[in-house]
């Protein structure tokens, strides 16, 4: 058996645990933590997919993340996943949780940021390459074909939580 995950209803309440690549094949609804990383001058990681990965080989993504394990809060997951994915430990702040209707399979997302201040050591069987953008030069590689469309869609709303918050601050 595989990886276990909570299947979750359109509520995002657990019905029952599942292996994930059977959630996937059947469009079952589960958890996934993600974290968008910036750097201490705002700057944000954007990151390319290792072409041995089963999802999204080679595409260019701004989130680190992955499945929710059996019992573990969305923020306790974005936490191991910055370890595991990058080596580092830092706080994964909640910022929103949406239903992603995703490119091969639909999930609750859980998105966080974190911000690191040292040397990232990214896990290369998860990432081939890495930089820092500003927000500019994020929102024009984020239209880009060779970007995770989940990714996109994950964008979007970020950008329009920060407008939304800007205007009534």
């Amino acid at each position: 058996m595989g990886e276990r995950v909570e299947r979750v209803d359109e509520q995002d309440r657990v019905l029952g645990v599942v292996d994930r690549g059977d959630a996937v094949r059947n469009r079952w609804l589960h958890r996934i933590a993600t974290t968008v990383c910036r750097d201490p001058e705002g700057r944000f990681l954007v990151h390319r997919r290792s072409d041995g990965v089963s999802r999204f080989p080679g595409q260019y993504n701004w989130l680190i993340g992955g499945a929710v394990d059996v019992g573990e809060s969305y923020a306790s997951a974005a936490a191991r996943e910055l370890a595991e994915e990058l080596g580092v430990r830092a706080d994964a702040r909640f910022v929103l949780r949406f239903l992603c209707r995703g490119a091969i399979s639909p999930y609750w997302l859980g998105l966080h940021e974190a911000t690191i201040d040292r040397a990232i050591t990214p896990d290369p069987s998860e990432i081939a390459w890495h930089t820092w953008l500003t927000e500019d030069e994020l929102r024009a590689t984020v239209g880009g074909s060779s970007f995770v469309p989940d990714g996109r869609d994950a964008f979007a709303r970020y950008q329009a939580l920060a407008r939304s918050t800007r205007a009534s601050g």
